[in-house]
This record gives C-alpha cells, structure tokens and sequence, in this order.
C-alpha cells in the first residue's frame, strides 16, 4: 500500500471520529496506521481529516487548522452535556429577540476568549478525562481553553432556535460557547445540532460520504487516500 494517504470524511451523525478510523482501518491492508486531525461528537456531522500511514506525522499541524461549523443552539435550556442528547438541568424563559439582537450578541463574542472545556468532554485532569469524573457523579475540574472567534453569524431565529455560521481557532468547543451565549441571554442554551464546514482550506464538500465508503474497494480507498495528499498544496 502507499506510505501515506489523506481522506476527507463526511462523519454522520451516531458515530464517533473513533468509529470512523476503526472503519477505515479495518478497510485498509491489515497494519495501516490511521488517525484523525480533530474530534468531533456523536452527534455532530462534518469534516474529519483522517490521514493513513507516515501522513498521520502532520496530525498537530493540521489539527490546529481554523475551523468553521454550522449548526442550531436551542435557548431557553441548559443540559449537562451542553448539547441536546444529555439531561435538561435549566429550563427558562426566553426574552423577546430578534435576529438583529442576536448577531450583535454574537458580535460581542469576536476576539479571543476563555472559556472552560464541556464536563463531558475528552480533555484530561491528571490523566483522566472530564467526562468520566462527570460519569460517575463526581466534581468536574474546570479546565480554561482560549479560543479565538473569526466571525459569527446569526443566520436566522425562530424561538427556541437560533441558526448560525461560526469561524473560530482550533480548540474552540461550540458547547461551552452555545452555554455562554445562553447565559449572557439570561435563558440558557445548548447544541441542538452540529456540522463541522471545513479545517483551514478543506471543505465537507471534498469529503465522502459513508454510503460513498461503503461501496469503494480497498484500492479505490488506498487510491484516493495517496491522491488525497495532493490537497495538501496551497491553494
């Protein structure tokens, strides 16, 4: 098989990045060294870079790409997983708003900010990730993450639900920041839904599908994988 190899994968919904590499790693000749550059949640859909073989040494630098996501925040609710898949531990009234209120609340959040990594998430204290200190009932140590927020659109609201387009640093967790917006709103908020759009140059719409995964032959992988690396250059 080639040395290397990049994919662009459309992750759907349910599955988790570890999922994805173990599909294509079991695809693969049997040894082949696949990774991924950024995680996403179970129930987030998008972009993950998988990269196979010597490739996986740029795992650090494409990780720390910009990142661009689409997705929903739910206001009027705060859950302890900050998205809707976990237990509602808030429910409050929303004030009257309207979209022009909300892109200025958005505007307020430009710039760098510090924020704490979601209780259930993958980030380690001593070792041990967050989210199994949150499994068992257990303190959760605040872990500050700084991220840096490009741009963030409000793209449109219907209560509960605010639509938006989010430009953002590698490192910035959209749970902590829906939780923000919702506390700075005085009502709550949370993940309704998640799309990772791109990392730095690469876009979802480079990427395949798992039904496309599905029917592609272990040379069609291995092809694709080595062409794959051709989008490493500038473009």
């Amino acid at each position: 098989m080639s040395s290397s190899g990049l994919l662009l994968f459309d992750k759907p919904q349910g599955w988790t990045s570890h999922d994805v590499v173990d599909a294509v790693r079991r695809t693969l000749p049997h040894g082949a060294k696949v990774g991924h550059c950024g995680t996403l949640d179970p129930l987030a859909t998008g972009l993950l870079i998988l990269l196979v073989g010597q490739a996986t040494r740029m795992q650090a630098a494409l990780q720390g790409l910009d990142k661009v996501y689409s997705g929903v925040i739910r206001l009027g609710v705060r859950t302890d997983t900050g998205d809707i898949t976990g237990k509602v531990v808030e429910s409050k009234p929303i004030p009257s708003l309207c979209l022009e209120a909300l892109q200025k609340t958005l505007d307020d959040h430009l710039g760098t900010l510090e924020m704490p990594a979601p209780a259930y998430s993958a980030v380690k204290h001593k070792g041990v990730p967050l989210y199994k200190y949150a499994r068992r009932g257990a303190p959760v140590p605040e872990k500050p993450r700084t991220a840096t927020i490009r741009s963030w659109k409000a793209v449109s609201y219907a209560e509960p639900d605010l639509s938006h387009v989010l430009a953002c640093s590698s490192g910035t967790y959209v749970r902590s920041l829906a939780e923000r917006l919702g506390a700075v709103l005085g009502c709550g908020g949370t993940v309704l839904t998640l799309r990772r759009e791109s990392i730095g140059a690469f876009g979802v719409h480079e990427a395949m599908t798992l039904e496309q995964f599905k029917t592609m032959s272990v040379a069609e992988l291995l092809k694709r994988a080595e062409e794959g690396l051709g989008l490493l250059v500038p473009r």
